[in-house]
């Protein structure tokens, strides 16, 4: 008997997680289903796939063969499902991207409706999540292109630049730093609002404050942008976010957004796919019509 297509799916999310409780949740199926699952592929295979412990989970050498060959299958998958379902409604492709906050609440949106026009039998889906989960869905096949922060781990994955943004420090506009500008290393001794630990953003930031072997009083940490500037406006502390996104909440909520003059300050995107696409495909016409827009920018 062949494996069925959720269990190879739930089986990469397992091994990417290495917390069956976790991978359950994302396929939205219970624990013990979830468990019952592996066995029987377990059983299929005649091969033991995982090491089970208290801490979580790990593949066994077998699970990392099947890991490999699994996350082409189900990305397959996805891809069939995406492609056959636009006979339905006309259209001719469907591009699935996968963009991290940063990009989606600055430019992402504005330069992929561009190509839509351009492209209308094209049908393009966007989607908001942290840089490495776009990272994660590439390779699993859930989507199609991930645009994410440079400094994810995108190894495997043909990978192209696009944009960038700086980062700038949001406090109340009564605030006593004042200047055109702010230095990192002047903050941390101030509370910080962050996004959740696994954002790209707040790992990066922990990383200067090690760098400069000083503490980041993490005080509060959310989901959302506008969450961290509410926060700010709250007096729960000041907030470090891209700066464009900063100055949408600017003036609705009685902000000061300084931008950071610290070098790494400038971070730059990549769009990422499965491997290089091939010419006169949409995913072809996709990616140079963003590296277009990215060269547009001043």
């Amino acid at each position: 008997m062949l494996p069925d297509i959720d269990s190879l799916a739930l089986f990469v999310r397992a091994a990417e997680m290495q917390n069956l409780t976790r991978a359950a949740e994302a396929s939205h199926i219970t624990v013990p289903a979830a468990s019952r699952r592996l066995a029987l592929l377990e059983h299929q295979f005649k091969a033991q796939l995982f090491e089970r412990h208290s801490r979580g989970m790990q593949l066994t050498p077998a699970g990392e063969h099947l890991l490999k060959l699994a996350r082409d299958v189900v990305a397959g998958v996805h891809n069939m499902r995406a492609q056959m379902g636009n006979y339905a409604s006309g259209q001719q492709a469907v591009l699935r991207i996968h963009g991290n906050t940063s990009a989606m609440t600055q430019f992402l949106p504005a330069d992929v409706a561009g190509f839509q026009a351009a492209h209308e039998a094209v049908r393009v889906v966007l989607e908001e999540c942290w840089s490495d989960e776009a990272v994660r869905r590439v390779r699993s096949g859930e989507a199609d292109l991930g645009v994410v922060v440079e400094g994810c781990d995108v190894a495997g994955l043909w990978c192209r630049p696009y944009r960038s943004d700086r980062l700038a420090a949001v406090l109340r506009s009564d605030d006593v730093l004042q200047g055109d500008s702010a230095r990192f290393a002047d903050l941390l001794d101030r509370d910080l609002v962050g996004l959740e630990g696994g954002s790209t953003l707040t790992r990066l930031l922990a990383a200067q404050a090690v760098q400069q072997m000083r503490p980041m009083a993490l005080r509060v940490q959310v989901r959302s942008f506008e969450a961290v500037c509410r926060a700010v406006q709250a007096k729960l502390g000041i907030g470090i976010l891209p700066l464009a996104a900063a100055r949408g909440f600017e003036q609705a909520l009685g902000l000061k957004v300084l931008p950071l003059s610290d070098e790494w300050a400038l971070r730059r995107m990549r769009l990422c796919v499965r491997g290089e696409p091939a010419a006169q495909t949409p995913m072809q016409a996709l990616i140079a019509h963003l590296e277009g827009c990215a060269k547009e920018e001043p």
